[in-house]
């Protein structure tokens, strides 16, 4: 695959800058780019490693554009350019298009135009499949499962019943969506199962990680909005409602019926617990616990970072001595006191 670099300017939204017919045969790192091959700077400090690429054209924001030559794409955000000229030379393998003789269709699924489903899928009585879906190999699609338009899902996905997936979303290998939420009440120390009647609501363009799992709601939905991106090993629980266009990096578990608002980020291994309100573009950092709801905008962490061994275990005595600190601080705070009070007597 190739194209011009007046092509992907104008895909991009670009100002060309050199030789408009250049052939460009895809998209790589500045330091391992070659002849014919696109990178792009989006800070300053690469700048020294312009010299030693091999690259035949770099996207650029005006202000790097102005201290190089050759050809340049400029434009306000080049990171956003790399991302959609990536789009253009992707070369992901999709299944050959068709269904397989292997697959398991219900007579009462409905499957929309160019539809694809792999080897060993399944798909349940009542479903819905939009057109030009691709159903991986050895998917399980549940009865009146609901599936958008351009939806591509992964081998060995499991969609539950009645989940509804919107339009060109893409959801990765081994995801689970739809399954039971961690619902309970206790009789006398023994756990009765609360049966999940909700479902999962999961709006277009939603990418969804290898091994995430999205419980369906106790009685309510569970909801992931429009254009939200989940990495992988996420656990959502029952009844969590996700605003549109939030992003939520790996191994972060957010507790039953709490709500995330629209355009947050949500680093890695951040643990939420249930019942709270997260206001929208709210950005917590990784690891951090939440406990509270969150009401105003903005940046949040908890936690500690690394140290060495030692210095962390001499960290560790120290945090068990606090409150014997403090409660000497508190005492020391008392005799001076007294003391100034002693002394202001004399003085009158």
């Amino acid at each position: 695959m190739q194209k011009t670099l007046q092509e992907i300017a104008e895909h991009i939204g670009a100002e060309l800058k050199g030789e408009p017919q250049l052939a460009i045969t895809a998209v790589s790192p500045l330091n391992k780019a070659q002849k014919g091959e696109l990178s792009f700077i989006s800070d300053k400090k690469y700048l020294n490693h312009v010299e030693s690429s091999n690259a035949s054209a770099l996207i650029v924001n005006s202000a790097i554009a102005e201290q190089l030559s050759g050809n340049l794409l400029v434009m306000k955000d080049p990171y956003l350019g790399y991302a959609k000229v990536a789009q253009l030379f992707d070369t992901t393998p999709r299944p050959k298009q068709g269904v397989s003789s292997s697959a398991t269709i219900a007579e009462s699924a409905q499957l929309g135009a160019n539809v694809t489903v792999d080897a060993n899928a399944v798909i349940k009585d009542g479903a819905q499949i939009g057109d030009n879906a691709i159903i991986g190999a050895g998917v399980v699609v549940g009865e009146k499962v609901k599936i958008g338009a351009n939806t591509l899902i992964y081998p060995n996905t499991v969609i539950y019943h009645a989940v509804e997936i919107g339009k060109d979303c893409i959801i990765h290998a081994n995801a689970v969506i739809g399954s039971d939420g961690f619902g309970y009440a206790n009789d006398k120390g023994v756990w009765v199962k609360i049966p999940q009647v909700g479902s999962v609501i999961v709006g277009d363009s939603v990418e969804i990680g290898a091994h995430t799992a999205i419980d369906r709601g106790a009685l309510e939905n569970t909801i992931i909005g429009t254009g939200v991106k989940l990495d992988n090993h996420i656990h959502i629980a029952h009844n969590v409602v996700i605003g549109d266009y939030t992003a939520i990096a790996g191994c972060t578990a957010i507790a039953g019926s709490t709500t995330i608002g629209k355009h947050c980020t949500i680093a890695g291994r951040v643990s939420i617990i249930g019942h709270l309100e997260i206001c929208d573009k709210a950005h917590i950092t990784a690891t951090t616990f939440v406990n509270k709801s969150i009401t105003e905008p903005g940046a949040y962490s908890s936690g500690t970072t690394f140290q060495s061994n030692k210095e962390w275990h001499k960290s560790a005595v120290r945090f068990r001595q606090l409150d014997e600190m403090w409660r000497k601080l508190k005492q020391l705070e008392k005799e001076l006191g007294q003391l100034k009070d002693s002394r202001e007597d004399k003085d009158e």
